[in-house]
């Protein structure tokens, strides 16, 4: 249709239907049902016409500017709409004004100015990172240029471990981090590096496992944080710390020498703290014995020394009758323990029948028990024969 076709302008709505020979609209006929329907919307009126057309010949200036509006209007509130972002509880987005940070925002439906003006950049902070050093996905895929380190005594080990890591500042983690794994990375060798340097191997690999991990993570954290990286170490894992394989066997070999070294220390102090306390127990039991006889011959002669000052204040008193009396004394004890029977065979030519073994048995002193001393036996006064009287007292005339 051309805008010199008679129906423009027509006001009955009759003339804008097409019959069903007709083809479609077309855009002319849809600007001006467009302009018509934006003029109604918003209250405007024709300079000639009754429908919003001045002349019938197009739509006027006011029901174009009306449109205009209307189109920018819903422009506009789109343009708005796209500044309002979600953010999840595991996560929180860094507010970047014309790309220098604004503000952190936490989870929930939140909203900031549309771009060119503003933008946001989301970061996990509860997700948890790994970085690997010395190996790469397994154990067996080493790195060597990572694992091989030296020890304080010049040895070499090869130490292989992981870093678990999260965020806690975002706004540090998306400014001041370049790549932030390799910085992982780099700070976690770096402070195992200073740790081995200053331990001994047997520490690395045996007695000081625990302690390292724990030094290993407090330094590296102390790197992170002077670098403002916004980077918070949760973990280190010690996955494998052994000598390198090209001297696996010798190193074998010097453990199992220190394990029969250990195993034969142990048998030594086993043996030792059997026999030291028996040794004691003997030694002790000793001088005991020692200490019990030495006593024993003091009181012994402090005894023997009282009896003699007893005696002799009695003998200073009656000497004759004293020595005597020792002399009685001495030869009853002398002849109580001897073992033969002096019979007088001048007196009496008749053999005597004597039960011998009977007057032994009965002069025979009985068991004493030991440490003390035996009481002199006094015979009571009997019968004799008259040849063993007479016997004894030749002997005492003698």
């Amino acid at each position: 249709m051309s805008l010199n076709d008679p129906r423009w302008g027509g006001d009955k709505q009759g003339d804008d239907k097409r019959g069903p020979d007709q083809g479609p609209p077309d855009l002319e006929e849809i600007w001006r049902d467009l302009n018509r329907k934006l003029s109604n919307a918003f209250g405007l009126k024709s300079g000639g016409g009754g429908n919003g057309f001045g002349d019938g010949n197009g739509p006027s200036p006011r029901a174009i500017g009306g449109g205009a509006l209307l189109i920018i209007g819903v422009v506009v509130v789109l343009w708005l709409a796209t500044g309002f972002y979600t953010v999840d509880a595991s996560q929180k987005a860094v507010v970047l004004r014309f790309g220098k940070f604004q503000e952190t925002t936490s989870e929930g439906l939140q909203w900031r100015l549309p771009y060119p003006f503003e933008s946001h950049e989301i970061v996990n902070v509860t997700q948890v990172r790994t970085v690997e050093v010395g190996f790469t996905g397994n154990e067996r895929n080493k790195v060597l240029r990572e694992a091989l380190m030296l020890t304080r005594d010049e040895n070499i080990v090869n130490i292989q471990f992981s870093v678990q890591y999260t965020l806690n500042d975002p706004a540090f983690y998306v400014f001041k981090n370049r790549n932030p794994e390799e910085s992982v990375k780099q700070a976690a060798e770096t402070a195992m590096r200073e740790i081995v340097g200053k331990s001994d191997m047997d520490v690395v690999l045996y007695q000081g496992r625990e302690a390292i991990v724990k030094e290993a993570q407090r330094l590296i954290q102390a790197i992170l944080d002077r670098y403002q990286t916004g980077i918070q170490i949760t973990q280190v894992n010690l996955q494998n710390a052994q000598p390198p394989e090209q001297v696996q066997d010798a190193f074998n070999d010097a453990v199992k020498a220190g394990q029969d070294q250990a195993r034969a220390k142990n048998e030594g102090e086993a043996y030792a703290n059997d026999v030291i306390p028996k040794a004691r127990g003997t030694a002790s039991r000793l001088l005991e014995e020692a200490n019990g006889y030495a006593g024993s011959v003091v009181a012994t002669a402090e005894g023997d020394a009282s009896r003699f000052k007893q005696v002799y204040a009695e003998y200073a008193k009656a000497p004759e009758v004293t020595r005597n009396r020792m002399y009685i004394e001495t030869m009853q004890q002398v002849f109580s323990n001897a073992s033969k029977v002096l019979v007088d065979s001048k007196g009496n030519g008749n053999m005597l029948y004597l039960p011998l073994d009977k007057i032994l048995q009965q002069n025979t002193p009985p068991a004493l028990a030991p440490m003390e001393a035996a009481p002199v036996p006094r015979p009571a006064p009997a019968a004799e024969t008259p040849s063993v009287s007479r016997g004894r007292e030749r002997g005492g005339e003698r």
